[in-house]
């Protein structure tokens, strides 16, 4: 039998080792192709899974549980464990967290967080900044994806910045955790990029989630959430952490409305409401339209941060 156990759950008990006194068996299932072994970590509540399958693998998972903190915390490949809090409405803009204004930015420069669902264009927005920016500024950028490197690949093939100023995160099951509750993953290369090259800006973009997901200010200090109107008209008055609260908000694909039969006129109306007349920008990235609006966003919340002035 050759044996073989998951990064997470290894972390996972490592990060808990303070509390393993006992591991209680609760139950053991054969059959003709697998035994599986449920039992209990004493204190945490958690519970592990370890399967059997001869002559092939060991597989160890893990399911959620509750820390000596009581809250619910659970962990994926490539992250630390973590847990989820919850929310509660869509918040406001006018409430929304501010930038830590007090931070060294020698430590690491100013950070753009680039966020939002799968396939609204955070790729392409990504591209199109680089290539408005790098001339005047010393950029670096970082990209996440769940299981692949595709991001950074497609950053470096499309000649974004030259390769060794950009790292691709793979963030496992949970790619808003990387960019809000387990920010390590991508801190630390934002970190090395921002010293390694004395970099003005950093572009980070999240792995593509839900509407809930939005990035900490630990993380980002300035948030620009990517939509776009092939998801119908309807996607800014749903709501979420990041249309509501974002710095800047962009609808992209405002050329498909035809198409999708999307009513712009509908979604800047609701874009306004939804975010108390917090600004927002129609483009359409891949065209460049609205790329030098979405800039002059970022370099007045960098001018502001930083205390710099634009080239």
């Amino acid at each position: 039998m050759t044996g073989q156990t998951s990064v997470t759950a290894g972390k996972s008990l490592a990060d808990y080792s303070q509390w393993l006194h006992k591991i209680t068996i609760h139950t053991t299932i054969t059959t003709t192709t697998i035994t599986t072994i449920s039992m209990t970590i004493p204190m945490t509540g958690k519970i592990f899974y370890l399967q059997f399958i001869p002559f092939i693998i060991v597989v160890l998972k893990t399911s959620s549980w509750v820390g000596p903190d009581g809250r619910v915390y659970h962990s994926h490949d490539g992250l630390a464990s973590h847990s989820h809090e919850p929310i509660y409405s869509p918040g406001f803009f006018s409430r929304r967290a501010q930038p830590i204004l007090t931070r060294d930015f020698n430590e690491r420069a100013f950070t753009v967080g680039i966020g939002g669902p799968v396939g609204t264009g955070k790729t392409a927005l990504m591209l199109a900044l680089c290539k408005f920016l790098r001339d005047k500024y010393s950029l670096a950028a970082v990209t996440n994806d769940i299981f692949t490197k595709e991001d950074g690949e497609f950053l470096v093939k499309h000649g974004a910045l030259p390769e060794e100023r950009i790292r691709a995160v793979e963030t496992g099951g949970c790619p808003h955790a990387a960019i809000r509750e387990d920010i390590s993953i991508n801190l630390g290369p934002l970190e090395e990029l921002s010293n390694l090259f004395k970099a003005d800006l950093l572009l980070c973009e999240s792995g593509g989630d839900n509407l809930a997901a939005n990035f900490s200010r630990e993380l980002a200090d300035y948030i620009i959430y990517i939509i776009d109107v092939s998801a119908g008209d309807k996607i800014p008055r749903k709501g979420g952490p990041g249309i509501t609260q974002a710095d800047l908000l962009v609808i992209n694909k405002t050329d498909l409305a035809p198409a999708v039969g999307a009513d712009l006129a509908v979604m800047e109306r609701d874009a306004l409401r939804m975010r108390d007349g917090g600004p927002f920008v129609f483009a359409q990235v891949k065209h460049g339209l609205g790329i030098e609006e979405i800039v002059n966003h970022i370099l007045q919340g960098w001018e502001v941060a930083t205390g710099k002035k634009r080239h």
